[in-house]
């Protein structure tokens, strides 16, 4: 790397990350005016206890996050295993365009087709569309990331299975998933970590009493900025990057076994 690429590189890593630093900093900030600095103090993280609205979304983000994250990871894992273990059939490319469509197509799209879907059913709009709408959204990153860790594993060992007499389903219980456990862990967090940041699609198909921790954030930055917002942000963050982390750490075990 020359001077030039590093400079850049150093650059984009100020740029994307400096804000979130920040925002981690003012959190433990003892004044109340969010760009005056008043010394060092976790009172704004004692407040969020006492702020019943922020902690009540809060509890609907982790519902929605760990619903839609197993949902997603059973049905990205079956997605994947059509892929890679069925070979070519009829229909193949409408069903892969289907299962990774919503990593490409943007969220503005998905949340809007979801509650003229959502209306149109007559499905009225809280926890469970929610939960929909993020299953939907995370079925296609599991489904990649499960779909990377079948193309590696050695078929020779699920072949030996079958010859020793095991039926199809026990292959899979037996030996597939358990190879697959890895994979199946990253897929999981991931799309915990996706529908716990996401705030356009929830939006579109909340209702009343199904305000996500997101949109509860976002509703009072609208109001003003203030370091209780700060201290749920970095607790936020602070969850967010560990999913993410291990999510890593998971999948680069994967690549080394």
């Amino acid at each position: 790397m020359t001077w030039v690429t590093r400079t850049a590189l150093a650059a984009g890593l100020v740029f994307l990350y400096a804000p979130i630093v920040v925002l981690i900093v003012y959190s433990f900030n003892a004044s109340p005016l969010v760009t005056v600095w008043g010394g060092f103090s976790t009172r704004w993280y004692g407040a969020l206890m006492s702020d019943a609205p922020l902690i009540a979304a809060a509890w609907v983000s982790l519902k929605v996050a760990i619903l839609a994250s197993l949902l997603a990871t059973i049905l990205g894992t079956l997605a994947a295993l059509v892929l890679e273990r069925q070979g070519r059939f009829r229909g193949r490319a409408l069903f892969t365009g289907l299962v990774v469509g919503p990593i490409v197509m943007p969220e503005v799209m998905i949340g809007l087709s979801l509650l003229l879907m959502f209306i149109g059913i007559g499905l009225d709009r809280g926890l469970l569309t929610i939960v929909i709408a993020h299953t939907t959204f995370c079925t296609g990153f599991v489904a990649v990331v499960v779909g990377a860790r079948l193309r590696g594993l050695d078929r020779s060992l699920e072949e030996a299975a079958a010859d020793l007499g095991a039926t199809p389903a026990r292959v899979l219980m037996t030996v597939t998933l358990p190879l697959l456990a890895p994979a199946l862990t990253a897929g999981a967090l991931l799309a915990f970590t996706l529908s716990l940041d996401d705030l356009v699609i929830a939006s579109f198909v909340s209702g009343p009493g199904s305000t996500t921790l997101p949109m509860r954030l976002y509703s009072q930055v609208r109001l003003g900025v203030n370091p209780e917002i700060n201290a749920a942000s970095t607790l936020l963050v602070g969850l967010v990057s560990a999913a993410v982390l291990l999510a890593s750490w998971l999948t680069t075990r994967r690549g080394q076994a």
